[in-house]
């Protein structure tokens, strides 16, 4: 299971309350890791055989990515 040291070494500083709901995914240091990189890559790389993220991979993700914002 992550630890705080380990979400902080992924992601730098962040929120108390997202640091919580990260550890809670009971994902690993590596999902956090990966999803960070799905979120932050270049477009140009989504087509070079990466795969869809796994279900703790796309937890994460859904955490991480910022809230889209509603048209007016």
């Amino acid at each position: 299971m992550m630890t705080r040291d380990d979400v902080v070494a992924v992601l730098g500083r962040v929120d108390e309350s997202l640091l919580a709901e990260i550890v809670a995914t009971g994902a690993s240091r590596e999902d956090l890791a990966r999803a960070w990189a799905w979120l932050n890559s270049d477009d140009a790389l989504i087509g070079e055989l990466r795969h869809l993220p796994d279900s703790k991979v796309a937890e994460l993700i859904s955490l991480l990515a910022p809230p889209e914002e509603d048209e007016p």
